[in-house]
Protein backbone atom coordinates (compact mmCIF):
# COMPACT_ATOMS: atom_id res chain seq x y z
CA UNK A 1 0.00 0.00 0.00
CA UNK A 2 1.20 3.63 -0.72
CA UNK A 3 0.55 6.66 1.38
CA UNK A 4 -2.63 7.82 1.04
CA UNK A 5 -3.10 11.46 -0.84
CA UNK A 6 -2.54 13.87 1.95
CA UNK A 7 -5.69 16.16 2.56
CA UNK A 8 -6.18 19.48 2.76
CA UNK A 9 -8.31 21.25 5.78
CA UNK A 10 -10.55 22.37 2.69
CA UNK A 11 -10.61 21.07 -0.83
CA UNK A 12 -12.66 23.09 -3.39
CA UNK A 13 -12.47 23.04 -6.76
CA UNK A 14 -10.72 24.63 -9.20
CA UNK A 15 -12.67 27.82 -11.55
CA UNK A 16 -12.92 25.51 -14.17
CA UNK A 17 -14.00 26.61 -17.61
CA UNK A 18 -14.52 23.14 -19.03
CA UNK A 19 -14.32 19.54 -17.86
CA UNK A 20 -11.65 17.57 -17.64
CA UNK A 21 -11.30 14.51 -20.24
CA UNK A 22 -9.66 11.49 -18.76
CA UNK A 23 -8.63 8.22 -20.84
CA UNK A 24 -8.84 5.55 -18.68
CA UNK A 25 -8.05 2.62 -21.09
CA UNK A 26 -5.14 2.02 -18.90
CA UNK A 27 -6.92 1.10 -15.67
CA UNK A 28 -6.82 -2.64 -17.05
CA UNK A 29 -3.41 -2.14 -18.60
CA UNK A 30 -0.90 -4.87 -16.95
CA UNK A 31 1.64 -2.19 -16.32
CA UNK A 32 1.36 -0.91 -12.88
CA UNK A 33 3.20 2.45 -14.03
CA UNK A 34 -0.21 2.18 -17.07
CA UNK A 35 -2.86 1.78 -14.03
CA UNK A 36 -1.26 4.44 -11.72
CA UNK A 37 -1.17 7.24 -14.61
CA UNK A 38 -4.64 6.55 -15.42
CA UNK A 39 -5.23 6.61 -11.89
CA UNK A 40 -3.72 9.85 -10.98
CA UNK A 41 -5.10 11.83 -14.14
CA UNK A 42 -8.49 10.56 -12.46
CA UNK A 43 -7.53 11.49 -9.32
CA UNK A 44 -6.63 15.37 -10.34
CA UNK A 45 -10.22 15.47 -12.05
CA UNK A 46 -12.03 14.31 -8.99
CA UNK A 47 -10.04 16.87 -6.68
CA UNK A 48 -10.07 19.92 -9.28
CA UNK A 49 -13.42 19.38 -10.86
CA UNK A 50 -14.96 16.61 -9.59
CA UNK A 51 -17.04 16.53 -12.96
CA UNK A 52 -15.16 15.17 -16.06
CA UNK A 53 -15.34 13.34 -19.09
CA UNK A 54 -14.09 9.88 -19.66
CA UNK A 55 -12.74 8.08 -22.53
CA UNK A 56 -11.37 4.84 -23.15
CA UNK A 57 -14.17 2.89 -22.29
CA UNK A 58 -15.39 -0.18 -23.14
CA UNK A 59 -19.29 0.31 -23.32
CA UNK A 60 -20.13 -0.34 -26.83
CA UNK A 61 -21.44 1.72 -29.53
CA UNK A 62 -24.00 -0.80 -29.94
CA UNK A 63 -25.42 -0.84 -26.19
CA UNK A 64 -25.20 2.89 -25.91
CA UNK A 65 -27.41 2.69 -29.52
CA UNK A 66 -30.03 0.07 -28.11
CA UNK A 67 -30.57 1.86 -24.93
CA UNK A 68 -31.68 5.15 -26.98
CA UNK A 69 -33.82 3.27 -29.09
CA UNK A 70 -35.67 2.00 -26.02
CA UNK A 71 -35.77 5.05 -24.33
CA UNK A 72 -37.21 6.64 -26.90
CA UNK A 73 -40.55 3.81 -27.85
CA UNK A 74 -40.85 4.27 -24.16
CA UNK A 75 -41.18 7.70 -23.82
CA UNK A 76 -43.33 7.79 -27.13
CA UNK A 77 -45.89 6.35 -25.64
CA UNK A 78 -49.10 7.93 -24.34
CA UNK A 79 -49.25 9.30 -20.45
CA UNK A 80 -51.90 6.71 -20.21
CA UNK A 81 -50.11 4.09 -21.49
CA UNK A 82 -46.64 4.87 -19.35
CA UNK A 83 -48.64 5.81 -15.74
CA UNK A 84 -49.36 2.01 -16.14
CA UNK A 85 -45.79 1.50 -14.80
CA UNK A 86 -45.93 4.76 -12.46
CA UNK A 87 -43.06 4.78 -9.95
CA UNK A 88 -45.69 5.65 -6.69
CA UNK A 89 -47.34 1.77 -7.54
CA UNK A 90 -43.67 0.29 -6.66
CA UNK A 91 -44.15 1.31 -2.88
CA UNK A 92 -40.33 1.78 -1.33
CA UNK A 93 -39.12 -0.53 -4.05
CA UNK A 94 -39.14 2.88 -6.37
CA UNK A 95 -39.08 1.16 -9.49
CA UNK A 96 -41.31 2.57 -12.97
CA UNK A 97 -42.36 5.27 -14.33
CA UNK A 98 -41.86 8.90 -13.31
CA UNK A 99 -44.62 11.56 -14.64
CA UNK A 100 -43.56 15.40 -15.24
CA UNK A 101 -43.51 17.29 -11.88
CA UNK A 102 -43.44 13.98 -9.63
CA UNK A 103 -39.82 15.57 -8.88
CA UNK A 104 -39.11 18.75 -6.63
CA UNK A 105 -34.73 19.39 -5.94
CA UNK A 106 -33.59 21.86 -3.36
CA UNK A 107 -35.11 25.57 -3.81
CA UNK A 108 -37.06 24.17 -7.19
CA UNK A 109 -39.66 26.99 -7.12
CA UNK A 110 -41.23 25.32 -10.36
CA UNK A 111 -41.65 21.68 -11.53
CA UNK A 112 -38.95 19.93 -13.55
CA UNK A 113 -39.95 19.43 -16.99
CA UNK A 114 -38.98 15.51 -17.96
CA UNK A 115 -40.12 12.46 -17.79
CA UNK A 116 -38.23 9.64 -16.26
CA UNK A 117 -37.86 5.72 -16.46
CA UNK A 118 -35.90 4.19 -13.48
CA UNK A 119 -34.64 0.54 -12.13
CA UNK A 120 -32.18 -1.29 -10.32
CA UNK A 121 -30.38 -3.69 -9.29
CA UNK A 122 -32.33 -6.48 -9.16
CA UNK A 123 -32.42 -8.97 -6.13
CA UNK A 124 -35.21 -11.67 -6.42
CA UNK A 125 -38.06 -11.90 -3.84
CA UNK A 126 -36.49 -14.08 -1.79
CA UNK A 127 -33.96 -12.31 -1.06
CA UNK A 128 -33.27 -11.70 2.70
CA UNK A 129 -33.23 -7.81 2.03
CA UNK A 130 -36.45 -7.93 0.16
CA UNK A 131 -38.13 -10.42 2.74
CA UNK A 132 -37.57 -7.77 5.51
CA UNK A 133 -38.87 -4.83 3.18
CA UNK A 134 -35.89 -3.13 2.62
CA UNK A 135 -36.22 0.19 0.55
CA UNK A 136 -34.74 0.36 -2.75
CA UNK A 137 -34.40 -3.23 -2.88
CA UNK A 138 -36.50 -5.85 -5.08
CA UNK A 139 -37.15 -7.02 -8.85
CA UNK A 140 -37.84 -4.30 -11.59
CA UNK A 141 -40.72 -2.88 -13.24
CA UNK A 142 -39.89 -4.09 -16.65
CA UNK A 143 -42.90 -2.34 -19.66
CA UNK A 144 -43.71 -4.48 -22.18
CA UNK A 145 -42.04 -3.24 -25.07
CA UNK A 146 -40.04 -5.68 -27.12
CA UNK A 147 -36.45 -6.37 -26.71
CA UNK A 148 -36.94 -3.28 -23.70
CA UNK A 149 -35.84 -5.65 -21.07
CA UNK A 150 -33.04 -7.43 -22.88
CA UNK A 151 -31.42 -3.78 -23.99
CA UNK A 152 -31.65 -2.33 -21.23
CA UNK A 153 -30.42 -4.81 -18.87
CA UNK A 154 -27.19 -5.29 -21.40
CA UNK A 155 -26.48 -1.32 -20.87
CA UNK A 156 -26.49 -1.51 -17.31
CA UNK A 157 -23.94 -4.84 -16.85
CA UNK A 158 -22.16 -2.86 -19.31
CA UNK A 159 -22.52 0.47 -17.74
CA UNK A 160 -21.86 -1.03 -13.67
CA UNK A 161 -18.94 -3.09 -15.08
CA UNK A 162 -17.32 0.44 -16.31
CA UNK A 163 -18.25 1.37 -12.48
CA UNK A 164 -16.50 -1.09 -11.24
CA UNK A 165 -13.37 -0.07 -12.66
CA UNK A 166 -13.58 3.71 -12.30
CA UNK A 167 -13.52 1.76 -8.20
CA UNK A 168 -10.58 0.56 -8.03
CA UNK A 169 -9.03 3.49 -10.56
CA UNK A 170 -10.55 6.16 -7.78
CA UNK A 171 -8.99 3.56 -4.89
CA UNK A 172 -5.38 4.31 -6.27
CA UNK A 173 -5.66 7.85 -6.96
CA UNK A 174 -5.71 8.15 -3.72
CA UNK A 175 -2.90 6.02 -2.35
CA UNK A 176 -5.05 2.98 -1.53
CA UNK A 177 -5.43 -0.79 -2.83
CA UNK A 178 -6.97 -1.02 -5.85
CA UNK A 179 -9.63 -3.31 -3.92
CA UNK A 180 -9.69 -0.80 -1.14
CA UNK A 181 -13.38 -0.29 -1.98
CA UNK A 182 -14.80 -3.48 -3.24
CA UNK A 183 -16.02 -5.14 0.12
CA UNK A 184 -18.58 -1.85 0.55
CA UNK A 185 -19.82 -2.58 -3.29
CA UNK A 186 -21.39 -6.52 -3.39
CA UNK A 187 -25.15 -6.18 -3.71
CA UNK A 188 -25.53 -1.96 -4.21
CA UNK A 189 -29.27 -0.51 -4.86
CA UNK A 190 -27.39 1.17 -8.22
CA UNK A 191 -29.90 3.09 -9.74
CA UNK A 192 -30.14 3.28 -13.95
CA UNK A 193 -32.18 6.21 -15.03
CA UNK A 194 -33.80 7.03 -18.41
CA UNK A 195 -34.58 10.47 -18.76
CA UNK A 196 -36.25 12.58 -21.36
CA UNK A 197 -36.40 16.14 -21.50
CA UNK A 198 -39.05 17.30 -24.19
CA UNK A 199 -38.55 20.48 -26.16
CA UNK A 200 -41.35 23.28 -25.40
CA UNK A 201 -40.86 26.67 -27.02
CA UNK A 202 -43.44 27.69 -24.35
CA UNK A 203 -41.72 27.14 -21.04
CA UNK A 204 -41.02 29.82 -18.76
CA UNK A 205 -37.46 30.69 -18.85
CA UNK A 206 -36.91 29.72 -15.33
CA UNK A 207 -38.29 25.85 -15.62
CA UNK A 208 -35.65 23.66 -15.61
CA UNK A 209 -34.77 19.87 -16.11
CA UNK A 210 -33.82 18.91 -13.13
CA UNK A 211 -32.74 21.60 -9.82
CA UNK A 212 -29.26 22.05 -8.50
CA UNK A 213 -28.73 18.99 -6.34
CA UNK A 214 -25.56 16.51 -5.74
CA UNK A 215 -25.47 13.12 -6.67
CA UNK A 216 -26.50 11.05 -3.45
CA UNK A 217 -23.76 7.65 -4.16
CA UNK A 218 -19.97 7.40 -4.25
CA UNK A 219 -20.48 8.02 -8.24
CA UNK A 220 -22.42 8.87 -11.47
CA UNK A 221 -21.84 7.28 -15.06
CA UNK A 222 -23.68 9.62 -17.23
CA UNK A 223 -24.19 9.41 -21.26
CA UNK A 224 -26.67 12.69 -22.51
CA UNK A 225 -27.92 13.16 -25.97
CA UNK A 226 -28.12 16.69 -26.26
CA UNK A 227 -26.41 19.69 -24.25
CA UNK A 228 -28.28 20.96 -20.89
CA UNK A 229 -25.79 19.88 -18.16
CA UNK A 230 -24.64 23.14 -16.26
CA UNK A 231 -22.13 22.23 -13.44
CA UNK A 232 -20.61 24.74 -10.52
CA UNK A 233 -17.25 25.14 -10.47
CA UNK A 234 -14.74 25.78 -7.44
CA UNK A 235 -16.03 29.80 -7.68
CA UNK A 236 -19.91 29.11 -7.71
CA UNK A 237 -20.39 29.53 -11.39
CA UNK A 238 -22.29 27.45 -13.77
CA UNK A 239 -20.48 26.25 -16.39
CA UNK A 240 -22.00 24.11 -19.63
CA UNK A 241 -20.96 20.58 -20.09
CA UNK A 242 -21.88 19.10 -23.58
CA UNK A 243 -21.85 15.79 -24.65
CA UNK A 244 -18.14 14.63 -26.09
CA UNK A 245 -18.75 12.11 -28.80
CA UNK A 246 -17.91 8.35 -27.47
CA UNK A 247 -17.32 9.77 -23.87
CA UNK A 248 -19.09 9.68 -20.99
CA UNK A 249 -19.55 11.99 -17.66
CA UNK A 250 -18.93 11.37 -14.56
CA UNK A 251 -19.32 13.09 -11.48
CA UNK A 252 -18.20 12.58 -7.47
CA UNK A 253 -21.13 11.67 -5.41
CA UNK A 254 -22.12 12.36 -1.56
CA UNK A 255 -20.51 8.78 0.06
CA UNK A 256 -17.43 9.56 -2.05
CA UNK A 257 -17.22 13.21 -0.45
CA UNK A 258 -17.21 11.42 2.61
CA UNK A 259 -15.43 8.17 2.79
CA UNK A 260 -11.82 11.16 1.36
CA UNK A 261 -13.13 13.44 4.04
CA UNK A 262 -13.69 16.42 1.79
CA UNK A 263 -10.41 15.03 -0.64
CA UNK A 264 -13.33 14.62 -3.03
CA UNK A 265 -16.04 16.90 -2.91
CA UNK A 266 -19.07 16.52 -4.49
CA UNK A 267 -20.04 18.53 -7.30
CA UNK A 268 -23.88 20.64 -7.63
CA UNK A 269 -25.43 20.26 -11.26
CA UNK A 270 -28.13 20.98 -12.53
CA UNK A 271 -30.20 20.92 -16.00
CA UNK A 272 -31.67 24.16 -17.44
CA UNK A 273 -34.39 24.12 -19.79
CA UNK A 274 -33.18 22.55 -22.75
CA UNK A 275 -33.01 23.88 -26.20
CA UNK A 276 -33.68 20.66 -27.83
CA UNK A 277 -34.84 16.98 -27.06
CA UNK A 278 -32.47 15.72 -24.96
CA UNK A 279 -32.04 12.25 -23.20
CA UNK A 280 -30.16 11.58 -20.36
CA UNK A 281 -29.02 8.04 -18.79
CA UNK A 282 -26.68 8.06 -15.48
CA UNK A 283 -25.83 5.03 -13.44
CA UNK A 284 -25.71 6.00 -10.25
CA UNK A 285 -22.99 3.95 -9.22
CA UNK A 286 -23.66 2.99 -5.14
CA UNK A 287 -22.81 0.98 -2.09
CA UNK A 288 -24.53 -1.63 -0.55
CA UNK A 289 -27.60 -0.75 1.14
CA UNK A 290 -26.11 -1.30 4.82
CA UNK A 291 -22.47 -0.11 4.12
CA UNK A 292 -21.81 2.51 7.07
CA UNK A 293 -20.25 5.04 4.79
CA UNK A 294 -17.63 7.32 6.84
CA UNK A 295 -14.45 8.91 6.42
CA UNK A 296 -11.41 6.54 6.12
CA UNK A 297 -9.21 6.12 8.51
CA UNK A 298 -5.97 7.17 5.85
CA UNK A 299 -7.73 10.43 5.52
CA UNK A 300 -8.39 11.41 8.85
CA UNK A 301 -5.63 13.26 11.08
CA UNK A 302 -5.25 15.81 13.77
CA UNK A 303 -4.59 18.39 11.76
CA UNK A 304 -7.63 16.74 9.49
CA UNK A 305 -10.08 15.53 11.87
CA UNK A 306 -13.15 13.86 10.32
CA UNK A 307 -15.80 16.41 8.79
CA UNK A 308 -18.80 14.07 8.57
CA UNK A 309 -20.57 11.93 10.77
CA UNK A 310 -21.50 8.70 9.39
CA UNK A 311 -24.71 7.07 7.64
CA UNK A 312 -25.34 4.17 6.23
CA UNK A 313 -25.65 3.89 2.39
CA UNK A 314 -29.39 2.90 2.05
CA UNK A 315 -30.43 4.98 4.46
CA UNK A 316 -28.83 8.39 2.97
CA UNK A 317 -29.64 7.67 -0.37
CA UNK A 318 -33.72 6.42 0.39
CA UNK A 319 -33.92 9.77 2.63
CA UNK A 320 -32.55 11.93 0.09
CA UNK A 321 -34.90 10.02 -2.38
CA UNK A 322 -37.81 10.53 -0.34
CA UNK A 323 -37.46 13.80 0.03
CA UNK A 324 -37.86 14.43 -3.51
CA UNK A 325 -40.42 12.88 -4.88
CA UNK A 326 -44.34 13.19 -4.68
CA UNK A 327 -45.53 10.42 -3.72
CA UNK A 328 -42.87 9.79 -1.06
CA UNK A 329 -43.58 13.20 0.73
CA UNK A 330 -47.22 11.96 0.73
CA UNK A 331 -46.47 8.85 2.20
CA UNK A 332 -44.70 11.22 4.83
CA UNK A 333 -47.24 13.64 5.26
CA UNK A 334 -50.02 11.11 6.19
CA UNK A 335 -47.76 9.23 8.30
CA UNK A 336 -47.51 6.20 6.43
CA UNK A 337 -43.87 6.38 5.94
CA UNK A 338 -40.55 8.44 8.52
CA UNK A 339 -37.07 9.43 6.94
CA UNK A 340 -34.61 7.67 9.23
CA UNK A 341 -32.89 9.21 12.16
CA UNK A 342 -30.30 11.55 11.33
CA UNK A 343 -31.06 11.97 7.60
CA UNK A 344 -29.50 14.55 5.57
CA UNK A 345 -31.51 17.52 4.18
CA UNK A 346 -31.42 18.16 0.70
CA UNK A 347 -28.41 19.45 -1.09
CA UNK A 348 -25.88 18.95 2.24
CA UNK A 349 -22.64 18.20 0.09
CA UNK A 350 -20.94 19.39 -2.59
CA UNK A 351 -19.94 23.17 -3.71
CA UNK A 352 -23.71 24.12 -3.74
CA UNK A 353 -23.63 23.41 -0.01
CA UNK A 354 -20.28 25.01 0.26
CA UNK A 355 -21.59 28.74 -1.55
CA UNK A 356 -25.02 28.98 -0.51
CA UNK A 357 -27.30 30.78 -3.18
CA UNK A 358 -24.15 31.49 -5.23
CA UNK A 359 -24.79 30.44 -9.11
CA UNK A 360 -28.41 29.66 -7.85
CA UNK A 361 -29.70 32.01 -10.49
Amino acid sequence: MTNPTPLRQKADHTGFRTLPIVDISNLTSASRDDRMAAAQALGTAAREAGFFYVTGHQVTRALREGLVAQARALFALPIEEKMRWYIGNSGLRHRGYVPEGEEGFYGATVPDRKEAFDLCNEVPESDPDVVAGTPLMGPNVWPEIAGFKHDVSAYYRAAFGLGCTLLKGFALSLGLPGDAFDGFVTKPPSQLRLIHYPFNPDAPADQPGIGTHTDYEIFTILMPTAPGLEVMNGNGEWIDAPPLEDAFVVNIGDMMEIWTNGAFVATSHRVRRVAEERYSFPLFFSADYHARIEPLAPFVSPACPPRYQSLIAGEHLFAQTAQTFSYLKSMIARGELALPDGSHALSSFGQHARHGEIGAQ
